[in-house]
Formats: C-alpha cells, sequence, structure tokens
C-alpha cells in the first residue's frame, strides 16, 4: 500500500512520478498530491524545483537560491509546508491514490509530508513515492512491511497502482 521508487539518476524517480501520475490522469483515476518538475538554469546554479499539486492547477515553489557557490540545503521549507497543506486538503475530496514527489530529510525528520502520508494510508489510500538512495535505510524503518520498492519505469508503477486499486 506504499510503494516507492528509488531513482538512480538525477531526476529519474520525478520523471517516472510525472509519466506515472499522467497516464493515471488520463484512465480517470483520482489522485491527490504532488509531483516535482525541475528547472534547469545557468550552469553556475543549481536546478529550481516546483511541485505541480494533482488536485488542481497550483504550483509551488520548493527550492530557494542561495547563490552559485552555496552548499547548504535549498529546500524552501515555506514552500513544502504551502505544497503540504494543499495535498493534505485535497485529502477531504476522497482520492484513490496518492502520489508525492519525495520522502526526503524533511521526511525522515517526522515533517514534510510525513503526517499526510500517515493520514493516506489510515484511510486506505496508496500512497507512491520517491526516495533518494540515501534515504532508503530511514523510509524502511517508517514503511515498515507497508513499503515496496519498485523500479523507476512508468509501465510497473502503474501496473502496481492498478494492483492497488483493484486490490
Amino acid at each position: 500500500m506504499l510503494g516507492y521508487v528509488v531513482g538512480q539518476g538525477r531526476g529519474d524517480a520525478d520523471r517516472c512520478l510525472v509519466k506515472v501520475s499522467e497516464m493515471l490522469r488520463e484512465a480517470g483515476v483520482k489522485m491527490a498530491g504532488a509531483v516535482q518538475f525541475n528547472i534547469e538554469t545557468e550552469p553556475a546554479y543549481k536546478c529550481q524545483m516546483d511541485l505541480h499539486i494533482l488536485t488542481g492547477s497550483d504550483v509551488v515553489r520548493i527550492s530557494q537560491d542561495l547563490g552559485a557557490l552555496s552548499q547548504g540545503c535549498r529546500l524552501d521549507p515555506e514552500g513544502l509546508e504551502r505544497a503540504v497543506g494543499l495535498v493534505a486538503h485535497a485529502l477531504e475530496a476522497d482520492p484513490q491514490v496518492m502520489i508525492l514527489n519525495k520522502f526526503g530529510k524533511q521526511e525522515l525528520d517526522g515533517r514534510g509530508f510525513r503526517p499526510v502520508i500517515g493520514e493516506a494510508l489510515t484511510r486506505g489510500i496508496p500512497v507512491l513515492t520517491a526516495v533518494a538512495p540515501g534515504n532508503v535505510e530511514g523510509f524502511r524503518t517508517f514503511a515498515d512491511d507497508l513499503g515496496q520498492e519498485l523500479p523507476a519505469d512508468p509501465e510497473v508503477v502503474l501496473e502496481w497502482v492498478q494492483s492497488q486499486l483493484n486490490g
């Protein structure tokens, strides 16, 4: 009931979840969640990260520009919390599935989308997310026996989602 993709290359998991969300939308599946689009900028700067909220036309920027030489975390916590609020509100519309761009450091620390994931699972809504290789162990601890690793292959992930919906 909690599927996750571990992307091996930059943006692999993001592209996979975007494609799956597009295929589910075409199939008429009612979704909640957010998928990530990275906007490339000048080579000296890191990309900008936007979350597209799946229940409307909202786009939330979750990155902040810290300068070309910065080494710190670029996540904009205010942007992330805005996205979390929009996704949490979407649970009231009883979606069939929730797709979330990432289970990252914020979620490992109990923040970000973590409470929304718990709420969706409590309501019996399957959740699909991505996990960076460095966060897999922490995610597995969180997911316990609910987590199922999936390849970053949209067709395989779509089959998993459909099995959850028909399950």
